[in-house]
């Protein structure tokens, strides 16, 4: 069998030009996700069988410049330059060209090969824009193909031309020389002159290119270019000569010059290739925004959005989770009824099925709340709910950009604190870190679920999502305190782009969705069933032998009388043989070490052994309390049998004390996955602080809801 020939392409882009969408539809299932090479930055790598040839996919991240100031775009230029992909295919926004060809100047001015992808050509179309795509093709010397990402239509094109360039079997293709006006034309050409003669220099792939970049003042190519003074010193002359020059003759800053001057070629690449209709594309997204970012109702309306978004997933997620449970019961049983008696039995029903068991049933909650996540992404609501929050985040002493990693951080808070890396200041990187873990995530959510299903009923809704506004309120005084104390900086200035809406797609939302939840259920195969058997273990040696009464003899005793009060009689002494059992295991005894740091905030021994596993993850709190109570296979129904355990006044969990121990969990320090991401980002000083930092936020806040709600009564 003939072997496929690789190759190896990059995707390039603006946010919101429908990179994803496309990547999705090149790769399918056949992607993974990685860091780059030294650096947090994530990247979705796929891989595609298309005739003879297998093609990788790396999608860059989403970028408006190729410049280097920031994270991403440092990511994006030096795969390009360095790991030398065949081919890029530069993903345009069909209605948006003038914006999205500035990326493409800096392509060309790269010397790399590219395939220009108009994007949303549906959108462009029905609104009235139409595009000389041959023209195009020929200014840029690059081949341009049609696609409608989000309904997979035109890939197959996209791939015949990807193979055709890497063939040589484009006529149009060439490598076009940007014009930045003739005065500045002649600066670049002689100084590309001088970089191609220089002795450090003749390695370079793209003179021109270095030329360019040296006049921008670009700090990575110049430590590249000019680091060696013996070898580079005409070259340095001759560049300060040209900066003298440049800044005599424009009184200008050469990277002000040169930007404009790709932008004025742009606008008459522009002008020749496209033509606008009367109305604008925007209108009907311009008078949506008129109310959805205004600055007195946009705030209102966010806030019924995301209600709506929690109440439909504790309402719509509470019949699931009751067939889930019942599965779970069963296979409990039916473990019971196969597996011998013995230690590998407790271990399989009471550790693995009944701690797994315990977090997989709020896997319909998850998926509901990622479901509504994905379509305000998709819709483009999520870009304006950033852009009303601007004026808040800056009012609290946050970055406007904040808002986006925060948001993440309500699925995970490990890709956002990733996220962060779109941040230029290094202070509001810190800050916004500092504050995301307050940002509760959906790992929480079981935890939440669970003592407001046990203790509120019918306004279990309303108060998980007050746990969420509590977060968000704490961030908010943490943020003005760590702004004013230790984390004083100056503003930077916020912009983004408002993308016009658009109707989210089934494919787009499912797979933004799996994403998310797909790291969920890793966690069941992985961390949790891992803490699940530990807990059992930690709960399960060493055993008892004697006991401080005689629980068999009483209870034969009962046994014989077959009445209420009898039956009722039995089912405390089991309890009590229970918890006697438990309070003489290794976790037991931890419980009751520290037993007194626990017992000012209303929590039994249990609780504060649940909160150690969440250390881990946070899942593993509810998992914990079922290996803890015991459940076993005699529960009909697991979470309703945790919850009607909860409820026993026998173990002093009352309302008051449920809903603090949300607080708790809300506010204390987070899994120890988020906890290395912290240290990866901003290095093991900031991390220390944040564990100690959250901890005793998360005791001192708990301590006054609690003694709080006993002071005015609360029980």
């Amino acid at each position: 069998m003939k072997p496929r020939t690789e190759i190896k392409i990059a995707l390039a882009g603006n946010p919101n030009s429908g990179k994803t969408s496309i990547f999705n539809g090149l790769t399918g299932a056949h992607q993974k996700v990685a860091n780059f090479p030294g650096v947090t930055v994530e990247k979705r790598i796929g891989h595609k069988n298309y005739k003879d040839y297998g093609i990788t996919i790396v999608d860059l991240p989403g970028t408006y410049s190729l410049t280097a100031y920031s994270l991403d775009e440092k990511v994006a230029r030096d795969f390009i330059c360095q790991e030398d992909p065949d081919l890029v295919v530069n993903v345009i926004d069909s209605g948006n060209l003038e914006r999205s060809l500035y990326l493409t100047m800096q392509l060309i001015e790269m010397g790399i090969d590219f395939v220009i992808d108009l994007n949303m050509w549906d959108e462009a179309v029905e609104a009235g824009i139409e595009i000389d795509v041959d023209r195009l093709s020929q200014l840029l010397g690059a081949p341009v193909v049609k696609t409608i990402g989000n309904r997979a239509q035109g890939i197959e094109s996209l791939l015949e031309t990807i193979i055709a360039l890497y063939e040589g079997r484009k006529d149009e293709h060439r490598h076009p020389m940007v014009s930045y006006g003739s005065q500045l034309d002649d600066i670049v050409s002689d100084l590309t002159r001088e970089v191609h003669h220089c002795k450090g220099c003749r390695h370079c792939a793209n003179p021109r290119w270095v030329a360019i970049k040296l006049l921008e003042d670009d700090r990575d190519i110049k430590r590249r270019f000019l680091s060696n003074r013996e070898v580079s010193a005409e070259l340095t002359k001759k560049l300060n000569d040209s900066l003298d020059h440049l800044k005599a003759t424009t009184t200008e800053d050469p990277e002000i010059v040169i930007t404009e001057g790709r932008y004025g070629y742009v606008a008459g690449i522009v002008r020749k290739v496209m033509s606008h209709p009367k109305s604008d594309r925007m209108k009907m997204s311009t008078s949506v925004d008129n109310v959805l970012t205004h600055r007195i109702i946009g705030y209102p309306v966010f806030l019924i959005i995301m209600w709506l978004i929690f109440q439909a997933t504790f309402s719509l997620g509470q019949y699931p989770m009751e067939w889930i449970d019942a599965g779970v019961s069963i296979l409990q049983q039916w473990a019971s009824a196969t597996i011998s008696s013995g230690m590998f039995a407790d271990m399989v029903i009471d550790g693995i099925i009944g701690g797994i068991g315990s977090v997989i049933i709020f896997l319909p909650n998850i998926v509901i709340l990622f479901l509504g996540i994905a379509l305000l992404e998709d819709s483009g609501y999520m870009a304006r709910a950033a852009f009303l929050m601007d004026r808040l985040m800056r009012y609290i002493g946050l970055h406007g950009k904040s808002f986006i990693p925060m948001l993440m951080g309500f699925g995970c808070s490990v890709p956002a604190i990733m996220a962060t890396r779109t941040l230029e200041s290094p202070r509001d990187r810190i800050l916004t870190i500092l504050l995301l873990p307050l940002m509760s995530c959906s790992a929480r959510l079981p935890v939440y679920i669970l003592f407001a299903g046990a203790f509120f009923g019918a306004h279990a809704g309303n108060v998980i999502f007050s746990i969420y506004i509590l977060g968000v309120v704490v961030a908010i005084i943490m943020a003005q305190l760590l702004r004013r104390t230790i984390l004083r900086a100056d503003d930077i200035p916020f912009v983004m782009e408002l993308p016009p809406y658009r109707m989210p797609t089934a494919k787009s939302v499912v797979i933004h969705m799996w994403d998310r939840t797909k790291i969920y259920l890793q966690k069941m195969g992985g961390v949790i069933l891992v803490a699940s058997i530990i807990l059992w273990a930690l709960g399960y040696f060493p055993q008892k032998k004697e006991f401080s009464q005689d629980y068999d003899a009483q209870i034969a005793a009962l046994a014989v009388q077959d009445t209420e009060p009898a039956a009722d009689s039995i089912a405390v002494l089991e309890q009590a043989r229970i918890a006697e059992v438990m309070e003489y295991t290794v976790i037991g005894r931890l419980g009751q070490a520290i037993k007194p740091v626990v017992e000012p905030l209303g929590f039994n021994w249990q609780m504060g052994v649940a909160l150690i596993s969440g250390f881990i993850a946070k899942e593993v709190v509810v998992s914990s309390m079922g290996v803890l109570y015991q459940l076993g296979e005699e529960a009909e129904d697991n979470f309703g049998q945790l919850s009607k355990v909860l409820r026993d006044p026998e173990r002093g969990v009352s309302p008051l004390v449920a809903y603090a121990f949300m607080v708790f969990v809300l506010l204390y320090t987070p899994c120890i996955v988020s906890v290395l991401a912290i240290k990866r980002e901003i290095g093991s000083r900031w991390m220390w602080f944040s564990v100690v930092f959250q901890m005793a936020l998360a005791w001192c806040l708990t301590f006054i809801v609690y003694q709080g709600g006993l002071l005015i009564g609360l029980k």
